[in-house]
């Protein structure tokens, strides 16, 4: 394979590569079925490691905040556990969830639908310790290293990322210690992460290790690779918020190998979630003619400010081949796309879920 080949992908023909095998035996995705639990069960919920899990041990674990502050502070587990405590479920996307169907296909861990979860995290809001730490006037981010290390675009680096003040200390941002009732598991940040509810997956850095407030625009490693461009060269824009995103719940049962559905004729409840970083997801519709007509779903009240939202279509199957589709609107106005325009890494695809299914007339046919 050419370096061509490896930064821009590979032709949808092309069989999947043993790289990207070795990353999905890594990572792995929420069955969609799991969309039946209101909190993800901690063991579904998706999980992507950029290098190795690192070994950590909470008694002796602390955080760096430093940088342009006036009191630079060393926080332990004990000391966040101490201040007040903040509990919301969060829904939380990877950026790439979706690049395995574009084509060419982007070489990266390949994502179908399944890169979601909705978990209930608890910590400690980020603005009253930088509030504490006493933010210079001339501060225009915060940067956040985690301690998992590697080498990514030929670079040995830690993960680290960055936001905006304004971002950073927002009400819902916060250091997160447990997740589900429990202490984090080592795959999802233990002890400490950064929670980010709202934006992608790659914002919230797991096993945070220092805090710095800087006076100049961060441009690490991991800023520059989570932007939209059409080529290499190009500067792009940043990826952010969650684009909106309505996902079903397969009715029926599937074939082992390809997935596909089989149901029984009759009334069947389509049933999924919807969400967006935008704000609140504000209509679902569905169509059961391969999008040549939509109908509303009903919706139930939204799971928290930054959790998803319930929906459910009444569908009368009739026997025969069909395609049924989703979609969201959130409030911003965003509608989830019939096409995913491409981009160079894959991110922020929020087109609309296919799901084929047979409808057969009875259980004998």
């Amino acid at each position: 394979m050419s370096a061509t080949d490896a930064a821009r992908g590979l032709e949808a023909h092309e069989p999947i590569t043993d790289e990207e095998l070795a990353l999905a035996a890594r990572n792995h995705g929420m069955p969609l079925e799991g969309m039946r639990y209101d909190v993800t069960p901690t063991g579904l919920h998706y999980l992507l490691i950029h290098f190795d899990i690192p070994a950590a041990d909470a008694e002796t674990w602390s955080i760096e905040i430093g940088g342009r502050v006036a009191r630079p502070l060393r926080l332990s587990v004990g000391d966040l556990r101490a201040r007040p405590a903040v509990t919301m479920p969060v829904t939380m996307e990877c950026a790439g969830n979706g690049r395995a169907r574009l084509e060419p296909r982007p070489l990266s861990q390949a994502w179908l639908d399944e890169a979601i979860g909705t978990g209930e995290w608890t910590g400690t809001s980020l603005a009253p310790i930088l509030e504490e730490a006493g933010v210079e006037a001339d501060a225009v981010e915060v940067v956040f290293r985690g301690a998992d290390h590697g080498v990514q675009g030929e670079i040995e680096q830690d993960y680290e990322r960055s936001l905006s003040i304004a971002d950073a200390t927002r009400d819902e941002v916060i250091l997160a210690y447990e997740l589900n009732g429990h202490p984090l598991p080592p795959q999802h940040g233990f002890p400490v992460r950064l929670l980010v509810p709202g934006w992608y997956g790659m914002t919230s850095v797991k096993w945070l290790r220092s805090i710095t407030v800087v006076a100049e625009p961060f441009d690490g490693f991991q800023m520059w690779a989570y932007r939209l461009r059409q080529h290499e060269e190009e500067e792009g824009t940043p990826v952010t918020r969650m684009m909106p995103r309505a996902l079903m719940i397969p009715p029926g049962f599937p074939d082992f190998f390809t997935r596909k559905r089989t149901v029984d004729a009759g009334v069947i409840t389509l049933e999924g979630r919807a969400w967006s970083g935008w704000g609140s997801v504000t209509r679902v519709e569905v169509s059961v003619d391969g999008g040549e007509a939509w109908t509303d779903a009903g919706l139930a009240e939204p799971q928290g400010a930054h959790g998803w939202r319930a929906w459910t279509y009444e569908w009368t199957a009739e026997p025969g081949a069909h395609e049924l589709l989703v979609r969201a609107t959130d409030e911003a106005g965003n509608v989830q796309p019939s096409e995913q325009p491409w981009n160079e890494h894959g991110f922020s695809n929020n087109v609309v879920q296919r799901v084929p299914v047979l409808v057969r007339s009875s259980m004998t046919d």
